[in-house]
């Protein structure tokens, strides 16, 4: 009996491994992503001409 519910257990957690699994592939490559991924993939890349001010008030 435990050998059968051990396998069972196995079985579905691998599947929902594998939903798991192809939820973050569609999630990650559904339509309308583009622009997001554009400006996260480029904001290392984007020059900091702004001065940021400390808490002294100092530029």
């Amino acid at each position: 009996m435990y050998t059968i519910l051990r396998e069972l257990a196995d079985s579905w957690f691998m599947l929902m491994m594998f939903t798991f699994f192809i939820g973050v592939i569609i999630f990650a490559f559904r339509p309308g992503t583009k622009k997001s991924y554009d400006h996260l993939r480029n904001l290392p890349l984007q020059d900091d001409d702004v001065l940021v001010e400390d808490k002294s008030g100092e530029k």
